[in-house]
C-alpha cells in the first residue's frame, strides 16, 4: 500500500480567538448595564430604615397639590421670560427659594438661591432670534 502525502507551500492561516461572552451576566456588552442594573434591583431586599416614604392618601394629594402649584409658579415665571411682553429681568421669591434673571442678547441666565444654604443653581436658556 502507497500513501502519498502533500504538503502545501502556502503558510497556515490563523488568528487569536478571543472568549466574548454574549450572557451580560457574565461580562458582555457595556450596554447591556440596564439588564444588570435590573437583576440586581431585582435582587435587593434591603429597606432604608431611615426612609420617610408614606403613601397615605393624605401625602400622595400634598405632594401632587404641591406639583400643581410648583408647576404653575413656573409658568408664571416662564411667561415673566419668554411671554408677549418679556421683562429684561427680574426677582421671584418663594419657599425659601430666590430666582433671579436676566436677559442677554443671545441668553436668558437663570440663578436660583436656596435662601437657607446660600446654594445656587444657574441655568442658561439660549434665546433664538428670527432673523428675516
Amino acid at each position: 500500500m502507497v500513501s502519498a502525502a502533500f504538503v502545501s507551500a502556502t503558510g497556515a492561516l490563523a488568528q487569536d480567538i478571543v472568549y466574548q461572552p454574549t450572557d451580560p451576566t457574565f461580562g458582555g456588552n457595556p450596554f447591556n448595564s440596564a439588564h444588570l442594573l435590573g437583576i440586581a434591583n431585582a435582587q435587593n431586599t434591603y429597606k432604608d430604615p431611615n426612609s420617610s416614604s408614606s403613601s397615605s392618601q393624605a401625602d400622595i394629594f400634598a405632594r401632587q397639590l404641591q406639583s400643581r402649584l410648583l408647576s404653575a409658579l413656573s409658568s408664571q415665571i416662564v411667561d415673566a421670560i419668554f411671554g408677549e411682553n418679556p421683562q429684561q429681568s427680574g426677582t421671584i421669591s418663594f419657599g425659601g427659594q430666590t430666582i433671579t434673571f436676566d436677559r442677554g442678547l443671545t441668553d436668558v441666565t437663570l440663578n436660583i438661591t436656596n435662601d437657607d444654604t446660600g446654594e445656587v443653581t444657574t441655568i442658561v436658556v439660549p434665546t433664538f432670534v428670527d432673523v428675516n
